[in-house]
């Protein structure tokens, strides 16, 4: 994978020096790879491109970065206008142009209709059935604790509604709780070692847009206390930023 991604990597940064001039494969085979994007792994679907650093990407693959006030480019990590993300339409073109084999069947199809061929091709979806299951190996000996708090994902504490991660949540509470007056323990808190399970939020909708913008799981240390732990996060949060 990391020789893939190098390969994408390279292949763009070529595009974006050379003015989005086009690129020639040297092969066929190689195409795939050449017009692949580096999130999905897939032949780019609706590209678009970075206009700091010339990376391009899968429409809908980029989208969670620029949702994001501040995104970096998913592949340099370079700071970006989320303003200045164009659609690829020189690469857009290309897809159109070459064709490549399929890999299943072999028949060649222009990279824009290829997603589309390879979702419905009798020989890939037979290769996809095939692959051998994954199997550790050496199986663990680790018991699988039983005592720890689900913190990844909750119940909302309106209507009981299940399996909701931490953005989940606080969608669903302010697409269909907005002006719910009760006051509501917050699951997200509670689950936490010094949350209280019998604290009622005042406004408990505006505590989660305060609190809940980000994972605990990908900022927390679970073994300090919750004071310690915020000042730990916005740290680490301003630091990748």
């Amino acid at each position: 994978m990391a020789m893939f991604r190098n390969l994408v990597s390279s292949t763009q940064h070529r595009q974006h020096h050379s003015h989005q001039s086009p690129v020639t494969p040297s092969s066929a085979d190689s195409l795939e790879t050449q017009y692949g994007c580096p999130i999905c792994l897939e032949v780019y679907y609706k590209p678009v491109a970075i206009g700091s650093c010339g990376h391009t990407f899968c429409g809908e693959c980029l989208q969670p970065c620029l949702q994001v006030s501040s995104p970096l480019c998913p592949l340099c990590r370079m700071p970006f206008d989320p303003k200045k993300v164009d659609k690829a339409s020189n690469v857009d073109k290309q897809l159109s142009s070459y064709k490549a084999p399929c890999r299943g069947c072999s028949k060649k199809v222009t990279l824009a209709k290829m997603r589309t061929h390879i979702s419905s091709c009798a020989k890939v979806q037979e290769q996809m059935a095939n692959c051998p299951k994954f199997v550790p190996v050496v199986p663990t000996s680790q018991p699988i604790p039983s005592n720890i708090p689900n913190r990844s994902t909750f119940v909302c504490p309106y209507c009981g509604a299940r399996n909701l991660d931490q953005q989940e949540l606080v969608k669903h509470c302010m697409e269909n709780h907005r002006s719910d007056p009760n006051k509501v323990v917050c699951p997200i808190c509670s689950a936490m070692p010094w949350g209280d399970p019998s604290y009622k939020s005042a406004n408990f909708l505006q505590h989660l847009l305060h609190r809940h913008k980000f994972s605990y799981d990908t900022f927390v240390d679970y073994s300090i206390d919750e004071e310690a732990a915020l000042q730990a996060a916005l740290a680490l949060s301003l630091s990748e930023n």
